[in-house]
């Protein structure tokens, strides 16, 4: 359990990153769109894991491949931004949060249920 130290801290990277996403959304997110849907930290504040949902979701591996590979650029900035708050800019890792295309496959699923078989 995140204590509540690791929750506020997460909560603010969360939205420090979204600011830097937010400067050039095509850089970081190429043709496609991005959002943080959550950041937690682990108990030492030196590890960052950020879940992002990508739409569409047939491009989700060329983004968090291009994200990866610019981490410690992304990190940099992070530093400029949290440095004179923070004692420790914390290593970031990229997670695909799938909760929505999950909840619309269970939708889809209930609206199946839901129909009336056809008449003969």
């Amino acid at each position: 359990m995140e204590s509540k130290r690791q929750i506020k801290y997460g909560k603010q990277l969360q939205k420090d990153i979204a600011e830097i996403f937010q400067k050039d959304p095509s850089y970081y997110f190429k043709s496609s769109l991005g959002t943080i849907t959550g950041v937690s930290v682990s108990p030492d504040l030196g590890l960052a894991r950020i879940q992002l949902s990508i739409f569409p979701i047939t491009m989700a591996d060329k983004v968090f491949e291009h994200l990866n590979d610019i981490k410690s650029e992304i990190r940099l900035k992070l530093g400029k931004k949290i440095g004179d708050r923070a004692r420790i800019v914390p290593e970031l890792a990229f997670f695909h949060d799938d909760t929505e295309e999950k909840a619309s496959k269970i939708d889809g699923l209930i609206n199946k249920l839901n129909i009336p078989p056809e008449e003969e």
